[in-house]
C-alpha cells in the first residue's frame, strides 16, 4: 500500500517549517501569500490530504467503510447500498453512504473526505470513465472495490453484472416478440454500463439478421424518471414511431411510460417497453414494466465482503477478485399485455 503523505512530507517540500504548513492549513490568513502559494503547490503535488481523525486511527484499522454511488434517488443504488449494510453490521463496521450525481467533481469531493476521514475503504460506482477517480484512490493508498462496473485490472476487486448479456436479454425479447423497428433509451454515454447494454442490444440485432442502422439511438444526459419523459417526447414527435424501447434503466422507463399514457398510446399495443435493473416500482407501475433484473442488494453485499476481507489484519494474503453476476429477464405486460 503506497504511504501517504504527511505534513512533515509537505514541509520538506516546500521548504518550510512545521509550523508554517500548519497556519497554512488551519490559519491560512496570517501566512504571507507566497509562502501560502508555495505550500499548496507542495500539497498539490504530493496529493497530501489533512486528516484530523488521524491521530485516533493510528495503529489500529477505521470501523467506517464509505459506499459512493451514481444516484441515492435511483432504488437500484439504494438496494445497493443497503446490501452493503448488511455485510458491514455483521462485522460491526459503520457506513458512510455517499451520491455522487454522476458528477465527477462530486466524486472528487467524497474521494478527497474520504481520505480526511481516514475511512477503512470504500466501494466505489465510478462517475468518471477516464480512470482519475481510481488514480487518486491509489495514491490515498485507499482500499476500494468496484461495483456495478468490472474492473479491468488485476489489482482491484469488483462485483458487476454482466450488461453485455443483460442487453442482449432485452432486445432478444423484443425481437422475438415481433418487433423491428426499435429504440434505445439511453444515459450519460460515459457510463460503462450503458456502452454494455447498447453492445448486447446490438450484438441481438445482429444475430436476429438486423443492421445497426435499425436501432434508433435516444440519448439521455440523466438516468431519471423526468430525463424518460423528455426521451419519450421526443419518440412522440418522430414521423415513423419504433414499435418499441430498450431503456438503459427502470427510471427512464417509467418517464416514457408516462408521456405515453398522457399522449393516449397503449402499452405494449402501440409501444412496448423494456427497461433494466428491475426496481421494486416496477412491478407496481400502471403498466407493469418488463425489466432486465440485476442483484443490486447481493452485488453490494458481495462486494462488502471482498473489502472487509482486504482491510483485514491478514490482507497481506488477499487475492482480488472479479465476480461477474448474471442478469435475469423478468417478462411482464410491458411488452406482452394482459
Amino acid at each position: 500500500m503506497t504511504r501517504r503523505a504527511g505534513i512533515k512530507d509537505v514541509a520538506k517540500e516546500a521548504g518550510v517549517s512545521l509550523g508554517t504548513v500548519s497556519n497554512v492549513l488551519n490559519r491560512p490568513g496570517i501566512v504571507a501569500p507566497s509562502t501560502r502559494a508555495r505550500v499548496e503547490a507542495a500539497i498539490d503535488r504530493l496529493d497530501f490530504v489533512p486528516s484530523e481523525s488521524a491521530r485516533q486511527l493510528r495503529g489500529r484499522h477505521s470501523r467506517l467503510m464509505a459506499v459512493l454511488v451514481l444516484d441515492l434517488a435511483n432504488p437500484f443504488f439504494v438496494a445497493l447500498a443497503q446490501g452493503a449494510e448488511q455485510a458491514a453490521r455483521e462485522a460491526d463496521l459503520g457506513v458512510m453512504v455517499c451520491d455522487s450525481a454522476q458528477s465527477p467533481a462530486e466524486e472528487a469531493r467524497y474521494l478527497a473526505l474520504f481520505g480526511e476521514q481516514r475511512v477503512r475503504g470504500a466501494l466505489l460506482t465510478p462517475a468518471d470513465e477516464t480512470g482519475r477517480t481510481v488514480a487518486a484512490l491509489r495514491r490515498q493508498g485507499l482500499p476500494f472495490v468496484l461495483v456495478d462496473q468490472g474492473a479491468g485490472q488485476a489489482d482491484v476487486c469488483s462485483v458487476s453484472v454482466d450488461d453485455v448479456a443483460g442487453g442482449h436479454l432485452a432486445m432478444r425479447h423484443l425481437i422475438e416478440t415481433g418487433h423491428r423497428s426499435i429504440a434505445y433509451v439511453s444515459g450519460p454515454g460515459r457510463l460503462q454500463q450503458i456502452k454494455d447494454r447498447r453492445a448486447g442490444a446490438l450484438k441481438a440485432m445482429s444475430e436476429a439478421g438486423l443492421p445497426a442502422t435499425a436501432l434508433y439511438e435516444v440519448p439521455c444526459d440523466q438516468l431519471t424518471v423526468a430525463a424518460g419523459r423528455d426521451a419519450g417526447s421526443r419518440l412522440l414527435g418522430l414521423a415513423q414511431r419504433p414499435t418499441a424501447v430498450f431503456c438503459a434503466n427502470d427510471l427512464l422507463a417509467l418517464g416514457i411510460l408516462q408521456a405515453l399514457y398522457e399522449a393516449g398510446l397503449r402499452v405494449p399495443d402501440d409501444m412496448a417497453l423494456v427497461g433494466y435493473d428491475d426496481i421494486e416500482f416496477a412491478a407496481s407501475a400502471a403498466v407493469p414494466l418488463t425489466s432486465v433484473r440485476q442483484p443490486a442488494g447481493s452485488m453490494g453485499e458481495q462486494a462488502a465482503r471482498l473489502l472487509i476481507a482486504e482491510t483485514a489484519p491478514q490482507s497481506t494474503l488477499h487475492r482480488h477478485e472479479h465476480v461477474v453476476l448474471r442478469p435475469e429477464l423478468v417478462v411482464r405486460r410491458s411488452t406482452v399485455g394482459a
